[in-house]
């Protein structure tokens, strides 16, 4: 059942942004879900729509990540499944997705308490794994992405009622300002932007590959870009970038020689749980929008070094 659809888009006429109707921090009003990020870090995180962490973890701890990434791409099951995506123009392995489920590893660091403390702070609340994977992007031939709100189209496709999530990507390798580092626009999460074009059937399947629908225009683009900037953080391995639901970003093609690889998840409230979605298709499989296991994550206790 799909509730009143707040936030239209991926119709054929030419919408105008508007506000937000939900709060960039959640735990404002709820005093019980206290946690690790000042007064500060919240104002920065209400203002921009990220906060970047540099060197948030060891760089060691982030190396076994690479061993499992490259016997993934020796699964031959694995690789012909629609969890595995290939780049459009080298044919190399891209994402894998449903990764907190294929490795014990990565589902120990989605539980990690810095990380889970913060993310519960901001949604003010108990979450969930709504989506995860391992991207890698290759020197001279990663592709980039177009400009989007997650939210649009967890919204659009997923049947995601309200903003009330955050994606968290952890560097694997070096991000610097030649290898198609992930860029945002301050602010942009402060407005919907509505999309032109309607979602066709099973528009997921070429969606992972090249993002064209749900790519707001060039006037709201310019516009949110003359309000608030672009920002691409960079820094090591182990880095950290949390990011709200619905802040624009993009990124570039890779042209340098150095690989740019990072593991992303995504966390939902638990008071936040998919719909129908509100395009009208089916829902998305699950290793793309997570409908089963909506239980709240628990924290890992034993803690890897850091």
């Amino acid at each position: 059942m799909t509730s009143e659809d707040l936030f239209p888009t991926r119709h054929e006429q030419h919408h105008d942004r508007f506000p937000r109707l939900d709060p960039v921090v959640h735990a404002r009003n709820q005093a019980r879900w206290e946690g690790p990020l000042d007064e500060v870090a919240l104002s920065h995180y209400e203002r921009d729509g990220f906060l970047w962490f540099e060197g948030f973890f060891s760089q060691e701890r982030m190396r076994p990540f690479f061993d499992e990434l490259k016997e993934m791409a020796k699964d031959t099951e694995l690789m012909k499944s629609d969890k595995s995506i290939t780049d459009p123009e080298s044919g190399d392995l891209r994402s894998v997705f449903q990764m907190h489920e294929i490795s014990r590893r990565f589902d120990e660091l989605t539980r990690d308490p810095r990380i889970l403390g913060m993310v519960r702070q901001l949604l003010g609340g108990d979450v969930y794994i709504h989506q995860s994977r391992i991207n890698d992007k290759f020197g001279f031939q990663g592709s980039g992405f177009n400009w989007h709100s997650d939210f649009e189209t967890w919204h659009s496709e997923d049947g995601m009622p309200r903003m009330r999530a955050i994606s968290a990507s952890i560097m694997l390798t070096d991000n610097n300002e030649f290898n198609g580092p992930l860029m945002l626009i301050p602010g942009s999460h402060q407005y919907f932007v509505p999309c032109q074009g309607a979602t066709p059937k099973d528009n997921w399947k070429d969606s992972l590959k090249s993002q064209r629908l749900g790519v707001p225009s060039q006037e709201n683009l310019a516009e949110l870009v003359e309000q608030g900037g672009i920002q691409a953080p960079k820094g090591p391995p182990g880095s950290l970038l949390l990011f709200e639901c619905n802040t624009l970003h993009a990124s570039n093609k890779n042209l340098s020689p150095w690989p740019r690889s990072n593991l992303f998840f995504v966390y939902n409230s638990v008071d936040n749980t998919l719909e129908d979605p509100y395009c009208g298709h089916q829902p998305r499989p699950d290793f793309l929008a997570n409908r089963e296991n909506t239980e709240a994550l628990a924290m890992h206790d034993h803690l890897d070094p850091l």
